[in-house]
């Protein structure tokens, strides 16, 4: 109807939970695309947890509704469990069936996208200098530097100055989506802009400024405090911030990942969670999930400043790697109550000297023996760190704990070693505990008293 929708295509795969991630943040509304033969998928999940921590509308696009046999009730039932109530079921959110591939349900879902914007007041000042978003960079063949912007704010101009992230050019040529030249680009327009003197990174904001030598300028001042806070090490929110926040009188607000083994405790959790009432603080519960913690878990706690809860559950090697390298808490529990304890405790800033967790090494199993009189022995490589016999041990199928406790031997070949490195094979017997299987992995730490306020 003579009227732009812009439309950033974000993959559904789970491996692209920072491209989800991004997608929340810079729109207005998301389209939740779920097909009716499928139904709620993890990243369907994942993806409205993103939608939600971003405060955005969210319109849901059920496909496939021309196969034989469908019912997208069924699916407007399951997103019931999610907070997603359909406006016939008396609740807010507008779903849609649609048929990509005949064409069926589009132009009603168009309709809608376009009542929401007029309801939601979406609008933006072009006569300002432009804001935007880099959705994606990379260095082309005879271009150089490319990248791909959507302009948020102002309108940008052929010939501007800009800085992109700690990266700075001047705008020789724009291209639209059909590589048609443009002088200008608006609110909500996604542009090709060459010019720039090295690739930007997917998420960097660009903004427009007077001139090159201060484009030069803001670009080298962001690196270089960029620089100074890789020495500081990844900026890390921990539930010991909240009693310091708490101290100086802010708002306390606790965004979280939870993780459980099973879905009745994840449920018990949630609804325990949801009924901590401290006086000037809030929790909120961004995405809550069966199994082990992931890396998409702890890309969502980044983008969020959350923190990671994990019920008789562990991180795999990539969510570890993530957590290390992006700075993310992750607390792991046992008993429900000391969870939640915990929690209540650092929202009204009395948490005590905690008990911390430090891994230092894990191991697969690859082949089990069984010896007369010893048990069971697991023949392991060890993929991470040291495995050694101080070390307290926890036995994990599929991410979840299945028991903790010490070595009953550890051994190269016939001989007893104290301690065996990453990339050794190694044998092991679990003091009192026979019900290994191979594929298990055997993940050695040590705990430590940590003060409070350190």
């Amino acid at each position: 109807k003579g009227r732009i929708i812009t439309f950033i295509d974000t993959p559904g795969h789970e491996a692209f939970t920072e491209m989800r991630s991004r997608g929340a943040n810079i729109t207005d509304i998301v389209v939740l695309v779920v097909a009716a033969d499928d139904g709620i998928m993890p990243q369907t999940i994942e993806a409205i947890s993103h939608s939600k921590a971003a405060g955005v509308q969210i319109i849901v696009a059920v496909n496939k509704c021309d196969k034989p046999g469908v019912k997208p009730e069924v699916v407007r039932q399951a997103l019931m469990g999610h907070d997603l109530i359909a406006e016939e079921f008396g609740g807010d959110v507008v779903m849609c069936n649609v048929s990509a591939l005949k064409n069926e349900g589009i132009e009603n879902l168009l309709e809608n996208i376009q009542l929401l914007s007029e309801l939601g007041e979406y609008s933006s000042n072009p006569e300002r200098h432009a804001e935007g978003t880099v959705l994606e960079a990379r260095l082309q063949k005879g271009l150089g530097p490319v990248a791909t912007v959507l302009v948020q704010h102002g309108t940008l101009q052929r010939g501007q100055s800009v800085v992109l992230g700690t990266v700075w050019g001047r705008v020789r040529a724009m291209h639209d989506y059909k590589g048609n030249k443009l002088k200008e680009a608006g609110p909500s327009t996604p542009v090709e802009i060459h010019g720039l003197q090295d690739v930007p990174k997917a998420g960097d904001n660009l903004v427009v400024v007077s001139n090159d030598k201060a484009a030069r300028t803001l670009a080298a001042h962001r690196a270089e405090t960029l620089r100074e806070s890789r020495k500081e090490g990844p900026a890390k929110v921990t539930l010991e911030d909240l009693l310091k926040k708490a101290e100086e009188g802010e708002k306390v607000k606790l965004n979280l990942i939870v993780r459980s083994d099973v879905g009745g405790t994840l449920e018990a959790l949630r609804a325990s969670l949801d009924k901590i009432d401290v006086p000037g603080t809030e929790v909120k519960i961004l995405h809550a999930a069966v199994g082990a913690i992931t890396e998409s878990d702890i890309t969502l706690a980044h983008t969020y400043g959350g923190i990671v809860l994990g019920f008789n559950v562990r991180p795999d090697s990539k969510g570890r790697r993530a957590a290390d390298s992006l700075g993310v808490e992750i607390r792991t529990y046992s008993v429900i109550y000391e969870a939640l304890e915990e929690v209540e405790l650092a929202l009204r800033g009395l948490l005590a000297p905690t008990i911390r967790e430090l891994v230092k090494g894990s191991a697969k199993i690859r082949e089990t023996f069984s010896i007369p009189k010893i048990g069971t022995i697991a023949g392991c490589m060890v993929i991470d760190g040291t495995v050694a016999r101080p070390h307290i041990v926890r036995l994990l199928r599929d991410g979840v704990i299945l028991w903790e406790g010490r070595l009953g031997s550890l051994r190269r070949f016939k001989d007893d070693v104290k301690e065996v490195n990453q990339g050794y094979e190694c044998g092991m017997n679990l003091e009192g505990y026979n019900d290994i299987k191979v594929g298990d992995v055997i993940e050695t730490f040590v705990r430590e008293e940590v003060s409070a306020l350190s």
